[in-house]
């Protein structure tokens, strides 16, 4: 399933967030059940399983992560185990600094580190999602030199609602 073409989009990383949720919205409406209540039992079926296929399109199209692999796919690049490159060593440090630094700070109760960690996390999501972004609008390039992009948002995404978590236990514990 192409989850742009199910909610009527160009195939593209950049998506205006606010059309897309009126987009989902309007479908929503239109395949409500309400509406095929005495409609024919095919009918009602058929209407319901678009009305799913429009959901699980909308939750792929939403989440950045989701919507790159989609593309990657679709542009004909492999994703997952086995498809996608090794982190490179440089990024493996860093990820186990950040690691150890969020282990300190949760040990120390540093609430302010923690939150700048987390910041700091969110800025490299960022980072990582504007290179995903330029790499798309590029079609004639070989995108597979980019999927090891895809490692990276996983990394800063886990590290992210680790930070939270985080966050949440300190919040409990005062």
């Amino acid at each position: 399933m192409n989850p742009f073409s199910v909610l009527g989009l160009a195939d593209a990383f950049d998506v205006d967030m606010a059309a897309l949720e009126k987009t989902h919205r309007e479908l929503s409406r239109a395949l409500h059940p309400d509406r095929y209540a005495q409609a024919p039992a095919g009918e009602r079926r058929a209407a319901l399983e678009r009305a799913v296929e429009v959901n699980e399109a909308f939750r792929a199209v939403r989440d950045p992560l989701t919507r790159a692999e989609r593309l990657f796919v679709l542009r004909g690049v492999e994703v997952g185990d086995g498809h996608e490159p090794k982190p490179e060593a440089s990024f493996l440090m860093d990820v186990l600094e950040k690691r150890e630094a969020l282990s300190d700070a949760k040990d120390a109760n540093d609430a302010a580190k923690i939150r700048a960690l987390g910041e700091e996390a969110r800025a490299d999501e960022a980072r990582v999602l504007a290179k995903l972004s330029r790499a798309f609008c590029e079609p004639e390039k070989d995108l597979s030199t980019h999927v090891g992009l895809l490692g990276e948002l996983r990394f800063f995404r886990r590290f992210i609602e680790e930070v939270s978590a985080v966050e949440d236990e300190l919040d409990h514990a005062s």
